[in-house]
């Protein structure tokens, strides 16, 4: 197990947060020192946590999250893991990692690549960039400053739940996310269950076609 360096809660304040469809929830955002990959990523504190926590790691995506784009699930994921941890309680952590980390401009020359007809990892590997970079030390250096040692991962991709027992944080139960298709993402959706083995209904996405 690495030993990973310690991070602090730097500053905690308190954020009502409204989503377009009318949804609200109060939340708490923590800022963290001593991150060792040194950015700006924060914890979203929802509801009540119990000793188990409902936890999402989601990575920033500008276009998703902010613009409403249809090419992935990613918006709809978010808004999703608010309201489920709000219920449940739980940590958003919403970690500055664009495009699986390979950063804002790749990942829209990665949409070019895939308008020609790759799939999202054949345009990265086309790019000479990793299928994913991202890395969640960080994540859980930010649970420990948390007194977060054991949770439920709220996510459908495995890689997230090795790499945090591989840190050395306990992953009870990897809790599938909702399926957000549309006619312009399922073949990502689709692409994500077979090269990165996604807890997604393959089934549903075969049968879906692009319009």
């Amino acid at each position: 197990m690495p030993d990973i360096p310690a991070a602090t809660p730097r500053a905690r304040v308190r954020v009502p947060l409204r989503f377009h469809d009318g949804y609200s929830a109060d939340a708490e955002l923590v800022t963290f020192h001593g991150l060792t990959d040194g950015r700006e990523h924060i914890a979203i504190v929802l509801g009540d946590p119990g000793p188990v926590p409902l936890v999402r790691l989601h990575s920033e995506c500008l276009t998703g999250d902010v613009l409403g784009s249809a090419r992935c699930d990613c918006g709809p994921q978010l808004r999703e893991a608010v309201e489920r941890i709000a219920d449940q309680g739980g940590v958003l952590l919403y970690l500055r990692q664009e495009g699986r980390d390979i950063g804002l401009y790749n990942k829209l020359d990665a949409y070019a690549l895939q308008d020609q007809g790759l799939d999202t990892y054949e345009a990265n590997a086309a790019l000479g960039l990793p299928e994913d970079a991202r890395d969640y030390t960080a994540a859980a250096q930010m649970l420990t400053a948390l007194g977060v040692s054991e949770l439920d991962l709220l996510s459908n991709n495995p890689d997230k739940a090795d790499q945090l027992r591989g840190l050395g944080v306990g992953v009870r139960v990897r809790v599938a996310t909702g399926v957000f298709t549309t006619a312009h993402n399922v073949r990502y959706l689709r692409a994500k269950v077979l090269q990165t083995q996604h807890t997604l209904p393959l089934s549903e996405l075969t049968e879906l076609t692009v319009g």
